[in-house]
C-alpha cells in the first residue's frame, strides 16, 4: 500500500452545518419547530409586545414627572404620577419613624447587608463566624438601633415604625425563626416517640388548617392572655410570632418531603459506620433533605415575604399599608396616584422575591454539581 494515501495528522475540524447550531438553530428548534409552534410563538410575542408597550406608555411616555400637587397629575390621559412617588417615597421606606433618627434604620440595613453578602458568596471565608454574627449579634444590634432607649439613643416605639422597615423586619425575622422551627417539627413528625410525633402532627395540622388572617387576629388579641402577669408584647412582636409559627408549619412539610426523598440506605449506611441516630440525621440525612427541599423552602420564603402585607389587618403599617395611608392625602387626590403607588409597591416586592428566587436557583445548581462530583 502506498504511503501517500496514509494521513499523518487528524483532519481539521469543520464547523457544524449552519442549520444545526447557533441562534437560528435554537429559534427553529424551540420556537418555530412547526406550524403550531410558530403560531403560538407569534401570538404570544404579539401579546407580550402589546403589554410591554402599554406599560411603557403609562409609566414613561404619558407619565407626569414634575409637579407640586394633584393638579399636575389630574390631566386627562395622563399616565403615572411620579411627583407623588418622589414626595412620599421616604415615608414608604421609614413609615412614621422620626425624621432626625432615620439614620438608625439605614445603618441597620447597611450592617445587615454587609454581614449577609459574605454568606451568599460560596468562596467567602469565616462562614461560621458570619453565621453566628447574623443569628446572635445582629438581631441584638438591630433591636438596639431601631428601638433605642439605651446608649443615648432616643426610644422609638414600634407604633412609629412602618413602611419597608416593618416589611423587612417582619419578613427577615419570620424567615429566621420559621426555618429551624420547621426543621424540628419535620424531625419530630418522623420521630419514633409517639408523644413527640403526635405533638408535632397536631401543631402542623392546627396551623395549616387556620387562615393567616385569623392567626394574626388571634396573635394580636389572644396571645397576651397566655403570657405571665405583668408581661406584654407590643403589636409588632405579636404579629411576628403569629407569622413565624404559621410559616413554620408549612416549612415542616417541605422539609418532611425532603426527608422522605432520601433513600433509607443513606440512614442505614450511617448506622453501619457507627454513627448514632442523631449523628446520622444531622450529618447525612438532613443535609441531603434540605438540598432536595430548596425549591419548596424558597417558595415558602417568598410567600412569607408577600404575606407581610396582611399585618395591615391588625393595624401595622407595612409597605402596602403606608402606601394606602399616603393615598388619603387630599393634596395628591388624583386618579393616577393610587395606580402609581401600587405599581411601585409591585416593583419593590418583585425585586426582593426575584432576587431570592434567582439566588435559590444558583444555590441549587451549585449543590447539584457538588453532588455529582
Amino acid at each position: 500500500m502506498s504511503a501517500s494515501y496514509v494521513r499523518a495528522s487528524d483532519a481539521p475540524l469543520r464547523p457544524p452545518p449552519r442549520g444545526h447550531a447557533g441562534p437560528l438553530a435554537w429559534l427553529r428548534e424551540n420556537l418555530f419547530a412547526g406550524p403550531g409552534s410558530t403560531a403560538l410563538t407569534l401570538g404570544l410575542g404579539l401579546l407580550l409586545g402589546w403589554l410591554a408597550y402599554q406599560v411603557l406608555d403609562w409609566t414613561v411616555l404619558r407619565a407626569v414627572w414634575t409637579g407640586a400637587d394633584r393638579s399636575a397629575c389630574a390631566v386627562p390621559g395622563a399616565g403615572a404620577c411620579w411627583p407623588f412617588v418622589w414626595e412620599k417615597f421616604p415615608q414608604w421606606v421609614f413609615g412614621f419613624y422620626p425624621l432626625g433618627e432615620r439614620w438608625r434604620p439605614v445603618l441597620t440595613f447597611l450592617i445587615g447587608a454587609a454581614a449577609l453578602a459574605p454568606m451568599l458568596m460560596p468562596a467567602a471565608p469565616a462562614k461560621r463566624f458570619n453565621a453566628l454574627f447574623l443569628l446572635v449579634a445582629y438581631p441584638v444590634i438591630a433591636f438596639v438601633l431601631l428601638g433605642g432607649g439605651v446608649f443615648g439613643l432616643p426610644p422609638v416605639e414600634t407604633t412609629n415604625w412602618g413602611g419597608l422597615v416593618v416589611t423587612l423586619v417582619v419578613a427577615v425575622t419570620g424567615i429566621v425563626l420559621s426555618l429551624p422551627l420547621g426543621i424540628l417539627l419535620a424531625l419530630g413528625r418522623q420521630s419514633e416517640l409517639p408523644v413527640v410525633r403526635g405533638a408535632s402532627i397536631a401543631f402542623i395540622e392546627l396551623w395549616r388548617g387556620v387562615p393567616l388572617v385569623t392567626v394574626l387576629f388571634m396573635a394580636s388579641v389572644m396571645l397576651p392572655l397566655f403570657l405571665p402577669s405583668g408581661m406584654s408584647l407590643d403589636k409588632l412582636m405579636r404579629a411576628i410570632a403569629g407569622l413565624s409559627l404559621f410559616a413554620s408549619a408549612y416549612m415542616a412539610e417541605a422539609v418532611r418531603g425532603g426527608l422522605q426523598a432520601v433513600s433509607r440506605g443513606q440512614r442505614e449506611a450511617g448506622l453501619a459506620l457507627g454513627l448514632s441516630r442523631w449523628q446520622t440525621t444531622a450529618k447525612i440525612v438532613l443535609p441531603q433533605a434540605l438540598r432536595i427541599s430548596i425549591p419548596n423552602i424558597v417558595g415558602i420564603f417568598i410567600g412569607l415575604f408577600k404575606d407581610t402585607t396582611l399585618v395591615l389587618v391588625v393595624g401595622i403599617y407595612d409597605l402596602l399599608g403606608i402606601i394606602n395611608a399616603g393615598l388619603q392625602d387630599s393634596k395628591w387626590a388624583a386618579p393616577q396616584t393610587a395606580n402609581t403607588g401600587y405599581f411601585v409597591a409591585a416593583l419593590i416586592y418583585f425585586a426582593f422575591c426575584f432576587a431570592m428566587s434567582r439566588y435559590a436557583l444558583f444555590t441549587e445548581g451549585r449543590l447539584a454539581r457538588t453532588g455529582r462530583r
